[in-house]
């Protein structure tokens, strides 16, 4: 399994594998799924398998509470309730929504390594006490790796636009500089402008005038 996380060559790919690898390790787990929370606390679904987990993920968002929200918020390793039908105080408004949505049991393991909370691999029954010790163990197992992964990935990818931006940028400077007969420095100033007055990415303008030698928002272009 960890090879086969780490082989993947993106990080969509290796979601996803993480997902798969849930619903067919651990005991119990039938609908799987990756979520972040991002600024504001809202909450991303990265990979899943089924309708189910993004529904769950929008309410836990919505209610700002729930065992997948907190254990990427938190950065704890596993919150679980074993039998949703029951009431439970800590998730006092998620729990009875998502028992209407057909959620017996879950888990949730934050995904986290040594400089990274990457945010939480989330596991759904349909049947309460579907998920034991042994469950948790394993989930907690393939979290640890999953982790790893991700952040490789993640890493990779991070690297990858890097690179591609830096080329961009210099094939944007260097048509600037030829078509102006400007220097680096000014060149660097007219594609800085030409990002805030059009509210677009740096990277995104360059590689627009790397394309079609054109600014935007310049006039004619």
């Amino acid at each position: 399994m960890a090879r086969d996380l780490l082989a993947q060559t993106s990080v969509d790919k290796t979601l996803d594998r993480i997902v798969a690898h849930a619903v067919e390790l651990v005991d119990g787990c039938q609908d799987s799924g990756v979520l972040v929370i991002g600024g504001g606390r809202r909450v991303r679904t990265l990979a899943a398998n089924s309708d189910l987990v993004h529904t769950s993920d929008a309410l836990q968002e919505e209610v700002g509470e729930g065992p997948c929200f907190d254990a990427a918020r938190y950065a704890h390793d596993v919150y679980r309730i074993e039998d949703v039908t029951r009431e439970e105080k800590r998730w006092a408004r998620y729990v009875p929504r998502a028992r209407e949505l057909g959620v017996g049991s879950i888990m949730g393991f934050c995904l986290y390594t040594e400089d990274d909370n990457l945010g939480a691999l989330n596991m759904y029954s349909p049947h309460p006490g579907a998920f034991t010790e042994r469950s948790e163990h394993i989930g907690w197992l393939l979290a640890s790796h999953a982790a790893v992964a991700f952040s490789s990935a993640r890493s990779h990818a991070q690297l990858e636009t890097a690179m591609a931006s830096r080329h961009d940028i210099g094939a944007a400077l260097g048509i600037l500089m030829e078509r102006y007969s400007i220097p680096a420095a000014q060149a660097f100033a007219v594609l800085k402008e030409s990002s805030q007055t059009q509210n677009v990415k740096l990277r995104d303008i360059a590689r627009t005038v790397a394309e079609t030698g054109e600014i935007p928002g310049a006039v004619g272009g």
